[in-house]
C-alpha cells in the first residue's frame, strides 16, 4: 500500500518556506503537528466545532481540522508557535496568565489566535462582542469569564496605549 497519491505543496509556515508532499486527505492541523512538529494547535472534535485546531491562513483564522494541507499550497500559515514567537499574541498571553484564563491549556492556542483576530478587526469590543466572537472556541475548564476578562483587558490596554501616543 505504498502507492498512496501524494500532492506537492509549497507554503510559508511561520515565515519559513515549506515544500512537502502530502496525502490528499491530510488535514492542515495534522500536517503541522505530525510533519512539522508544530504541536500547539490541537485536534479536538475533528468537525470544526471546538476551535482547538485554529490556525491563521492568509490572515484569517481557520479550522485546521477542516482545511486540507493541500489547500494551503501557496498560502501563508501562522501557527500559535509562529504568533507567539513573533510577539503577535504576547499581550494576550500575559493577560490570560494574569487573569487565570487558562487551566489545562488545550483550548488556549485557538482562543489566543481568535482573540488576536478579533482585536485586529475591532479595537474596542464589548464583552458581548468578545463572547460572540469566541463562541466557536470551547473551553471545558475556565467557564469563559476569565477568558473574556483577559481579552477585554488587552483591548483596554491597547486602546490606552494608542491614545497615550497622541497629544
Amino acid at each position: 500500500m505504498d502507492n498512496i497519491e501524494q500532492i506537492k505543496i509549497n507554503t510559508v509556515v511561520n515565515g519559513e518556506k515549506v515544500e512537502a508532499f502530502v496525502e490528499p486527505r491530510l488535514s492542515l492541523v495534522d500536517f503541522l503537528r505530525n510533519e512539522l512538529e508544530l504541536t500547539g494547535s490541537h485536534v479536538g472534535c475533528e468537525h470544526g466545532v471546538c476551535g482547538a485546531c485554529s490556525i491563521q491562513v492568509d490572515g484569517s483564522v481557520v479550522r485546521g481540522c477542516l482545511m486540507l494541507a493541500s489547500q494551503a499550497d501557496g498560502a501563508d500559515v501562522i501557527s500559535i508557535e509562529g504568533a507567539s514567537d513573533a510577539g503577535i499574541v504576547a499581550d494576550l498571553q500575559k493577560a490570560f496568565h494574569e487573569r487565570n484564563a487558562l487551566q489545562c491549556g488545550f483550548c488556549t492556542p485557538g482562543m489566543l489566535l481568535t482573540s488576536s483576530e478579533l482585536l485586529d478587526q475591532k479595537k474596542n469590543p464589548t464583552r458581548a462582542e468578545i463572547r460572540e466572537y469566541l463562541s466557536g472556541n470551547y473551553c471545558r475548564c475556565t467557564g469563559y469569564e476569565a477568558i473574556i476578562d483577559a481579552v477585554e483587558t488587552v483591548a483596554i490596554d491597547r486602546a490606552g496605549s494608542s491614545h497615550n501616543g497622541k497629544s
